[in-house]
């Protein structure tokens, strides 16, 4: 039986339809091999719109940069994601996707669940997520796994951070999340770099390296703004 990665980096590629809020195409595609299938988030390049401070296709490789750091981290954060040289619309990010509420999100979360947001928080400092939105993090229907997805507009050499969760502004990073900064800061995974600038690649270590210097979640910039738009 093929498990779910070789499906969705191998599988057949059937459109069973398109997410109509955001700006880049995206698409429900279910992907199948031998007999076995499995439901996916197709980001094709060809979709992005441009943008003026990243650089052109370039936003499919970043999402699967952060399946592929967070995986290293141990924190399993971003759903399941891979890159797809050939699609149903051409090269693109496709990766796993996850059964969850859509209408319980940041803004109405329970205050249980928000105290969950540590790792997320941390995640999105450390990749320098320009666009955490209150829809971007949620919980898996059948087993309350907490996910992060929407990761095109991350790694940026300059900060860029803009995100809905500034909860734990001035608290101490957790100690059980030290470890994986340490690693990041001594030795990021070389891999990132297939699909980074150089400039961003080099950029990821020393953030690990600051974060673990100031042990604390910083409060937002004053000097920019630090909240996407729209927030959800």
């Amino acid at each position: 039986m093929p498990s779910f990665t070789e499906i969705l980096a191998c599988g057949t590629l059937t459109l069973q339809g398109q997410f109509t809020l955001g700006s880049n195409y995206t698409f429900l595609v279910e992907a199948a091999l031998e007999g076995e299938t499995c439901r996916g988030v197709y980001k094709p390049q060809k979709g992005e719109q441009p943008l003026w401070d990243f650089p052109a296709n370039s936003l499919a490789g970043r999402e699967v940069a952060a399946y592929r750091l967070s995986e290293f981290l141990g924190w399993n954060l971003v759903p399941l994601t891979v890159f797809r040289a050939e699609g149903p619309f051409g090269p693109g990010s496709l990766q796993q996707y996850i059964e969850y509420n859509p209408n319980y999100h940041y803004f109405n979360f329970k205050p249980a669940d928000k105290e969950r947001l540590r790792p997320v928080a941390l995640f999105d400092l450390l990749i320098n997520n320009a666009d955490r939105k209150g829809s971007h993090v949620f919980f898996q229907k059948r087993t309350r796994h907490l996910y992060a997805i929407d990761h095109g507009l991350c790694f940026h050499a300059e900060d860029k951070l803009r995100t809905v969760i500034w909860d734990f502004a001035g608290e101490p990073l957790p100690a059980e999340l030290l470890p994986g900064l340490q690693a990041v800061s001594q030795n990021p995974p070389a891999e990132l770099a297939e699909w980074l600038q150089p400039d961003e690649f080099s950029a990821l270590p020393a953030r690990a390296q600051r974060l673990l210097a100031e042990k604390t979640f910083p409060p937002p910039p004053a000097d920019r703004r630090a909240f996407p738009y729209p927030p959800l």
